[in-house]
Parts: structure tokens; sequence; C-alpha cells
């Protein structure tokens, strides 16, 4: 696990090659590991088609409903710097188990949830669950899965996009039902999941040396990595401003909110695994991070100035802006495993950590932004935050290009 992806992926031409080969020829564990990635990511979204009848029903305001976000995303970043001091001491399948169980608690406690701050609690624990199966999932299906490193981060992101695209529309079919129905309905995958891992995934071995605490921020020490999280911290933020206070512009019920996201959702899916690597391997990894960065910059400036005017525009935008950040989901995550010399799931951590603190930020910033100075200045904030992600990226393109194969 210790090996750079520069070294496991030595001439794109024939990356590409031995991807489309081996994608689809793997074992049933890693199958098993990503249906429940799938499971796990679809947590992310699926709060989105319900947001306005959350806030409805338990009468809290748009800021403090998107403290769902906030609550999951900073209890999963500040997680991610124990995820790998607890697989290291008690395996790989254990930990995947142990994240999927809290999981399922807490989701069905925020379905049971009475007010809107015992909600943002449960959330919070979910988030736990989330850091401790996510983390460990990529490590997983990196060890297991055959082809290589990137087929097993183009299986990662291909769970990643299905899961944040079917999210939304299971969040939609359930809640136009009834609002709670979805918790209940992710606590039920979430088991599904569970038992799945039991009977697929063989028992993983544990690392010859044990992850200590420290260990994901002394990764960050790495110029590369370091680069590539404060970059992935920015663009974060704009991910997750359009993810969670998009709905409140739409005027649409969970319905017309889940369609939309699930449109945005293939968008992410299609680009991460089918665009992003052919990509990279003509351009690389800087310049197509960079360029998708402006577009996305452009993208979030339009949302702004189509906020509150013309609710088609902002549907296409949301959706041309899946396509844009399936593209950078993928060039992050692969510089994040393979920039620095730390393990891979020590990087992953440390990574994860500083980049989901975007997540965790946008949701209420963005709400607080639309409720005191209107449903535009969000979106402005966005795009000033790609601006942040492409000058840090820019300024530490040498140590990012250094560790690139190279490109044709």
């Amino acid at each position: 696990m210790d090996g750079q992806l520069a070294e496991t992926l030595p001439a794109p031409e024939n990356t590409l090659q031995a991807e489309k080969a081996s994608f689809l020829k793997q074992p049933k564990a890693v199958w098993a590991t990503a249906l429940a990635a799938v499971f796990a990511f679809m947590g992310i979204g699926l709060v989105d088609p319900i947001l306005p009848a959350i806030a409805t029903n338990l009468q809290a305001s748009p800021s403090q409903v998107s403290l769902l976000f906030t609550s999951y995303f900073l209890v999963t970043a500040l997680a991610m710097l124990i995820t790998g001091f607890v697989s290291s001491r008690i395996g790989g399948k254990k930990t995947l188990l142990i994240g999927l169980a809290v999981i399922v608690v807490f989701s069905s406690l925020s379905g049971l949830s009475a007010s809107v701050s015992e909600l943002v609690g449960f959330r919070a624990g979910w988030g736990l669950g989330n850091a401790l199966f996510v983390a460990t999932a990529l490590a997983v299906i990196v060890g297991v899965a055959s082809g290589g490193a990137g087929t097993a981060i183009i299986l990662y992101e291909a769970a990643l996009g299905l899961g944040i695209s079917l999210g939304p529309l299971l969040g939609a079919l359930l809640g136009g039902w009834q609002w709670r129905a979805p918790f209940f309905g992710t606590a039920v995958l979430m088991a599904a999941a569970f038992i799945a891992l039991i009977a697929l995934l063989p028992k993983t071995p544990l690392p010859e040396r044990k992850v200590r605490l420290r260990d994901p921020l002394l990764a960050l020490g790495h110029k590369g990595l370091r680069t590539t999280a404060a970059s992935g911290l920015f663009y974060n933020y704009g991910f997750f401003t359009i993810l969670a206070f998009t709905p409140f512009i739409l005027g649409m019920n969970a319905y017309g909110i889940g369609g939309v996201f699930f449109g945005w959702g293939v968008a992410v899916a299609v680009f991460s695994v089918f665009v992003a690597p052919p990509l990279q391997a003509r351009f690389g990894a800087v310049k197509v991070l960079t360029g998708t960065l402006f577009l996305l910059m452009l993208d979030l400036a339009g949302l702004g100035l189509a906020a509150g005017h013309s609710v088609p525009a902002v549907v296409v935008l949301v959706i041309v802006a899946g396509a844009l950040l399936g593209v950078n989901n993928t060039i992050y995550t692969e510089l994040a495993m393979g920039v620095s010399d730390s393990p891979r799931p020590v990087a992953s951590s440390g990574y994860n950590f500083v980049r989901w603190m975007g997540g965790a930020l946008a949701p209420f910033a963005a709400a607080q932004l639309g409720e005191h100075f209107g449903p535009q200045v969000p979106f402005f904030a966005g795009a000033a935050a790609m601006v942040v992600a492409i000058l840090i990226a820019l300024g530490g393109r040498t140590y990012l290009s250094s560790h690139e194969p190279h490109v044709v």
C-alpha cells in the first residue's frame, strides 16, 4: 500500500487498456464492498429532495435544516483522523461492518426525530459511521480489486457517482410519501449491505505497521498532498453549495427536486468513470483539474445570475455542474492517493479530513448568505471558492505534476 500511484500506472495507454479489460472482472468481495459504498454514498444526497419538507414539518429555517449536512460532514471530517488508527488494529472488514452498523442505528434514529436539533444530532452520528466506512472502503477496494490501483479508484468513483445519483431519487420516491421514510429506507439498505459484507468479504489482513493517530496530519506535511487537500477544501465548498442550497430555490416538490438531482448524479457518475480517465491521460491531472475548476466557477456564477429568475436555467446548470464535479472527483482522488509517499489509507484520511471541512462549512454558510443577502449570493461565493481552489492548485502544480505519469 506504500507505492505511489504514478508507479502503479506506468503508461496512460496501457492503463486505459488494462482498466477496460479488468473493470468488470472483479472478485465478489469487490462488488460487495462497492455495492455497500453505493448505499453509503446515497446518504449524502438522500435528504436533498426532502429539505423543504423537513423545514416545514419541523418548523425550521433553511439555515437550521442545512445543519443536517454540516453536522454530518463535520463529524465525517474529524473521524477521518481515526479511521486508519482503528482499521489498522481491527482490520478493514470489521471497520466496514462497524461503520455500517453505526449508520443503520443513526439513520433509524433520524427517522424518529421530533425536532430539527434531534435530527441534526443523529446526522452527526451518521457521519461517524460514514467516515469509518467510506475511508476504509477505498483502501479495501484498492487492496482486493484486480487491475491495479487505477481500476480500483475508478470502481470507487463509480460507486460514489451511482450513490450520489440514487440518493436523491430514493429520497424523492420515499420522501414524497412521508419525509421520515428515506431515513428508514437507508437503514434497510445498509443492513442489507452489512449482511452482504459478512458473507462475501474475506477477513482482511492487518497491515504490517499500525497507523498512529497523528499519521494523517503528518502526511499533510507533504506539499503535494497538502496542495491537493487545500484545493479540495474550496472545491468541496462549491460542490456542497450546489447540493445543499439549490433545493430551496427550485420551488419544486420532493419528486421534482429528486429528478433534478438524479440527473445531476448521473452526470457525476458518467463523467467520473468514462470521461476523467482519458482526459487525464491526454492532458495531465493539473491541466484537467484547473480547467474544470474554471468551468465550474463559470457554472456557479451562472447559477447566481439565474437564481430567483429562471428555474429551467438553474436545472440545466446544476446538471452541467454534475459533469464537471464528476471529472474533478476522480482527479482529486487519484492525486490524493498517489501524490505522496504515505500509505494510501493514511493519505486518504489526511486528505479527506481537510476536504470534508468544505462540505461542512458550505451548507450552513450558503443558507445564511441566502437568508440575509438573497439567493444569488451563495453561488457567487461558491464561484469565488473555485478561484481559490484554482490558485492553490496552480501554486502547487510543481509538486502535483512531478508525480504524474507521462501524458501523451
